[in-house]
């Protein structure tokens, strides 16, 4: 395919996740990412497990824009359980939102039966140069939401980066 020849840019991967990050279970959901961000045509630099904290989500997401990927994807934490964080740290790191690609998100998830992408909280924005995406945990909103996201991102680091479409 022409596109994953083309290399989109840099992403990392941040799995919110209290078992994962603290090592009782394996992550099955960061290698469904890296692979499908792979498959787009990104370089992703790796995958970071956090606890669903505000502030090791928030810390995470910092240390992807500071060191300069193009699009940051969280998956985990989304929901509406008091431990569902990760739209409350995100929207403290983005400089602008772009509500669209989230509506979009939760819209194409819902309609592919992935309830938890359907009620997401999830977050879609910049900061500084990054484009950092909230999506839901399970395995079927991961699939729907990267379908639906691929071709949206490319748009967007192409603006990010001032580069021009033919």
């Amino acid at each position: 395919m022409e596109r994953s020849a083309q290399r989109l840019g840099r992403a990392l991967v941040v799995v919110v996740d209290d078992r994962v990050a603290q090592g009782e279970q394996e992550d099955n959901i960061g290698p469904l990412v890296t692979e499908l961000l792979e498959e787009a045509g990104f370089i992703v630099d790796g995958t970071v497990a956090v606890a669903g904290e505000t502030v090791d989500i928030r810390n995470a997401l910092n240390t992807a824009v500071i060191g300069g990927v193009d699009v940051v994807i969280t998956v985990g934490g989304t929901g509406v359980s008091p431990r569902d964080v990760t739209p409350d740290a995100t929207a403290g790191v983005l400089d602008r939102p772009i509500p669209g690609i989230a509506e979009a998100l939760r819209a194409s998830g819902l309609a592919a039966g992935a309830v938890d992408a359907g009620v997401s909280r999830g977050l879609v924005g910049v900061s500084g140069s990054t484009l950092v995406v909230n999506l839901a945990g399970s395995r079927a909103a991961v699939r729907d939401g990267m379908a639906t996201l691929t071709p949206l991102v490319a748009h967007v680091i192409e603006q990010l980066s001032g580069l021009e479409t033919a």
